[in-house]
C-alpha cells in the first residue's frame, strides 16, 4: 500500500496512507457503536502514535464530506457512522492491522470512560483572596454524594488537584466513608486500592 501522509509522530507499526486512517476511523464508530466526537477519535488515534494528528483530522472531514459520518440528530457537536460509513468499515476492516485496531479501540474506550467520570463528577476551581478553592462533587445520578472544597495555595496545584480527583473519584469517596464510620475493614480497603491507584 502506498504511503501518502506525512509520518511525524508515527510510531512503528502505525498507519501511513489516507485510506488506513479513513478505515480506522470508521472501524472505531462501527465498534463503539455509539455518537463520538471529533477530538475523542483524533486522540485515540493519536494517543498510541497510529497515526499523524493533522492527517487523521483531515481523513475525519473527508468522510463527512464523503457522507460517511453525519452530525448526530440529538447532539450536533456528535458524529454517526451512516450507511456509506459502515460498508467501508466491513469491507476493508481486515485490511488494518490487528494491532493497530486494538490500540485505537482501547484507547478510545478509555477516553469515554475518562471523559464520562468527568462529567459525572464535577471540579470547580475558583479564584480566592488567599489561593484558589477546588470544589470537587462526587455525584451519585440525581444526588450529589460528596461535595467537598479543598484550599490550593496556587493555580498549578488546583489543576493537579482536580486531574487526580478525576483518576479516581470512588477512592476518595470510600476514603471519606471509611474515616466518617470508622470502617476499619473498608480502611484497608482503601489502602489496597491506592496500590493499583494510576500515577
Amino acid at each position: 500500500m502506498a504511503f501518502d501522509t506525512f509520518d511525524e509522530g508515527i510510531n512503528y507499526g502505525g498507519v501511513r496512507s489516507k485510506n488506513e486512517i479513513r478505515t480506522l476511523i470508521c472501524y472505531l464508530f462501527r465498534s463503539i457503536d455509539k455518537p463520538l466526537d471529533k477530538a475523542t477519535i483524533i486522540e485515540a488515534i493519536q494517543q498510541k502514535g497510529l497515526a499523524n494528528y493533522f492527517e487523521t483530522s483531515s481523513c475525519f472531514d473527508d468522510l463527512i464530506s464523503h457522507n460517511n459520518l453525519v452530525r448526530d440528530e440529538n447532539n450536533p457537536e456528535l458524529y454517526v457512522l451512516t450507511e456509506n460509513g459502515k460498508m467501508v468499515a466491513n469491507q476493508l476492516e481486515n485490511t488494518l492491522p490487528i494491532t493497530v485496531k486494538e490500540k485505537a479501540y482501547t484507547c478510545a474506550i478509555a477516553l469515554l470512560e475518562q471523559r464520562r467520570i468527568e462529567k459525572e463528577n464535577a471540579v470547580v476551581i475558583s479564584k480566592t483572596d488567599k489561593g484558589f478553592n477546588v470544589n470537587c462533587r462526587i455525584s451519585g445520578g440525581d444526588i450529589d454524594l460528596v461535595a467537598i472544597d479543598i484550599y490550593a495555595p496556587d493555580n498549578k496545584q488546583a489543576k493537579l488537584i482536580k486531574k487526580n480527583f478525576h483518576k479516581n473519584p470512588e477512592i476518595l469517596y470510600k476514603v471519606i466513608m471509611a474515616t466518617v464510620t470508622n470502617d476499619k475493614d473498608l480502611v484497608k480497603d482503601c489502602l489496597e486500592d491506592m496500590k493499583y491507584f494510576k500515577k
